[in-house]
């Protein structure tokens, strides 16, 4: 069963400085917000959107930038 955060966006409130680094990203789930330990392949920084990809247990989740579509 996968967790319910992975494939919805969330806020980073800890900058991700690199690969291997570790910071947080907020998420909204279950009529309030919860924070996750966000890991990526690249900086991220604070108050970027992001999309969590995959969760391990320790309540950690890889992350990459999200940016959504718009139509033109």
């Amino acid at each position: 069963m996968t967790d319910p955060v992975q494939g919805l966006t969330g806020t980073i409130s800890t900058p991700i400085r690199g690969a291997g680094a570790l910071g947080e990203v907020l998420v909204a789930i279950r009529g309030g917000t919860e924070l996750y330990i966000a890991r990526a392949t690249e900086p991220i920084e604070v108050g970027a959107t992001v999309l969590i990809v995959a969760v391990h247990p320790g309540r950690i989740v890889d992350v990459v930038p999200w940016i959504p579509l718009t139509s033109e």
